[in-house]
Formats: C-alpha cells, sequence, structure tokens
C-alpha cells in the first residue's frame, strides 16, 4: 500500500501497565576499532537495526527504543567519529561510508545477529544499503526515514558539496566548514517544523559538543567528500529494492531542506508495495513526530516480523 497520511492503531502497543524497556549501552571491539551501541530488548526476538544520521549518533533514537523493545531486540551503533563511538586519528583510519558498513557488518556478526529489519536515517541509508548489498538476504524489512537512494532528492542544498566532489581543493573543502556550525545543527533540528516547542534544545546542545571535538570537524569534511561516493551506487541500491522487494515503510519529513520529499517519492518506482507517509516536519522527524511516528513503525513491524 502506498501513499497515506493517516495512521492506523497499532495492533499490539505496549502494554502502559508493564515496566519500560532497559536500554543497554555497550561497546564492542571491531576490527579494533570501539563501537558504542545501545541495545534493548529479548536477546532471541526478531532485530531491528536503528541506523543514525550526521551530526547526531544513535542518540536520535532514544525515545523509540524504549517503545519497540517490549517485542524485538533493538540495536542502535554510534560510527566511528559519532557519540561515543571511537574517533580514530584520520592518519590511520580512512573515514567512509564503506568503511562504515564494514564496521556494521562485523558488530553484527560480533552480536551473532544474521537477520535483521533497518531502519536507515540521513547517513543510515548509505550505510545500511550498502550493507545490504553485501547481505541481501538478511534484510527482513526498511524504514526508511529522510534517507536517500535517488539523484532526485540531492537538490540545491547539496550544491556546495557537489562542487568538492568535483573540485576537491582546499577552498572547497572550507566551503562546507558552515556544515559543522552551531547554526546549522540548530538548523537541522528546527528548519521545517510547526511546533518548535516540541524540541529539546538538548539536542542540537548535545551534538554540537561532539561536533567540537579536536579533529572532528576534519573528520566530518572527509565524510562530506566520501558522500559522492555512494551516488553511483544509487542504481546497485536500486536494484536490491526491486529483486529482494523488502517490505517498507518510508517515513518522511516533507518540510525536510536537506532531504527533501523530492527523495521520497521514487522509492515507490522500485518498490511499489511500501508505505508511505509524508509527515508534516523537518529533518529530524522522531523528535516532534514520534507520537504519528511509533504506532506506525509498531503495526509494519507487527506485520512482518513478529511471526518470523
Amino acid at each position: 500500500m502506498s501513499a497515506s497520511a493517516a495512521a492506523a492503531p497499532a495492533k499490539a502497543s505496549p502494554d502502559p501497565a508493564a515496566a519500560p524497556a532497559v536500554t543497554h549501552h555497550r561497546t564492542a571491539s571491531v576490527d579494533g576499532i570501539e563501537i558504542f551501541y545501545r541495545e534493548a530488548g529479548p536477546a532471541g526476538a526478531p532485530v531491528v537495526l536503528l541506523l543514525h544520521g550526521f551530526p547526531t549518533s544513535s542518540h536520535m533514537f532514544r525515545n523509540l527504543i524504549p517503545l519497540l523493545a517490549d517485542r524485538y531486540r533493538v540495536i542502535a551503533p554510534d560510527y566511528p567519529g559519532f557519540g561515543q563511538s571511537a574517533s580514530p586519528d584520520r592518519a590511520g583510519f580512512a573515514y567512509g561510508f564503506g568503511r562504515y558498513a564494514d564496521l556494521m557488518d562485523g558488530l553484527l556478526r560480533h552480536l551473532g545477529v544474521t537477520r535483521f529489519a533497518m531502519y536507515v536515517m540521513d547517513y543510515g541509508a548509505p550505510v545500511g544499503y550498502r550493507l545490504a548489498l553485501k547481505h541481501p538476504e538478511r534484510v527482513s524489512a526498511l524504514i526508511v526515514q529522510n534517507g536517500n537512494a535517488y539523484e532526485e532528492g540531492l537538490r540545491e542544498f547539496w550544491d556546495p558539496i557537489k562542487a568538492y566532489w568535483r573540485e576537491d581543493t582546499p577552498a572547497r573543502r572550507e566551503a562546507l566548514g558552515f556544515l559543522v556550525a552551531p547554526e546549522t545543527t540548530k538548523f537541522q533540528y528546527v528548519d521545517g517544523v510547526r511546533d518548535v516547542s516540541r524540541i529539546d534544545p538538548d539536542n542540537w546542545l548535545h551534538d554540537q559538543v561532539l561536533l567540537d571535538r579536536p579533529g572532528n570537524r576534519d573528520i566530518q569534511l572527509d565524510l562530506f567528500r566520501d558522500y559522492g561516493t555512494n551516488v553511483p551506487l544509487y542504481p546497485q541500491f536500486q536494484a536490491f529494492f526491486r529483486a529482494r522487494k523488502p517490505p517498507t515503510l518510508i517515513v518522511w519529513g516533507k518540510n525536510d531542506t536537506i532531504f527533501p520529499a523530492e527523495g521520497a517519492t521514487p522509492y515507490l518506482r522500485d518498490l511499489p508495495d511500501a508505505e508511505l507517509h509524508l509527515l508534516d516536519t523537518g529533518h529530524f522527524a522522531l523528535e516532534d513526530k514520534l507520537d504519528e511516528m511509533a504506532p506506525l513503525i509498531r503495526t509494519f513491524l507487527d506485520r512482518h516480523l513478529a511471526a518470523s
């Protein structure tokens, strides 16, 4: 079923009288890199992997995790250079989306996970889709939130970043410094949001402290450059969608300047049975639309994973 504005009620929402799920905060060594992850839920339950965007971390899923963990094993890692994961020196570690996918693959192997649904957002989309290309048979379902796989979704916001891809010069690189500035971090949370009072201002303060760590600015600029390596893979991502046809829920903030709605609707070309919801919000939709998104996500997962 495609394109919907109204949500059906969740068939199996958490019991309000039950104790809330406990989230564990753990670290694993993967290929010698310390990877932090949040984990909650029954060990033998179907796995839901949550892959975060820029400039945040698994922190973006802190409110969603307990709403899923009564029935699902939820795993939300931080990439190197983000959140609580290690930030190895750039001289000895190549920051890039292929490396991140390899490390997420290694983390899942460490945790004994061989099948999983993926929630992908922003940077999480190319990380997750690269992981899917490595192991297409392991992906049980997709939840896509403002995560791009189509060139239609790379609009005006991306022009200075595309210029950097075309011409890797110090000037082009420095021109992207505004993307790690405090005003841009706040912008990502409040732009396109109808009621900003629903957004916790600790979000952009938390993210900015991590962005401002010594050396992190260059890590992020490296990643802006490497994002260009994802675009040539879009046809492969799309071929994965067509070949495997994973059950897919698209919950997208339609007012997002960075990943606008033009990037959401093309998924239906390759996943015509996907369920699409365009929400009246911006980039970090979970921050103000959790009350709408959680029932959609629960219903979707209960339909496609609970019996798996």
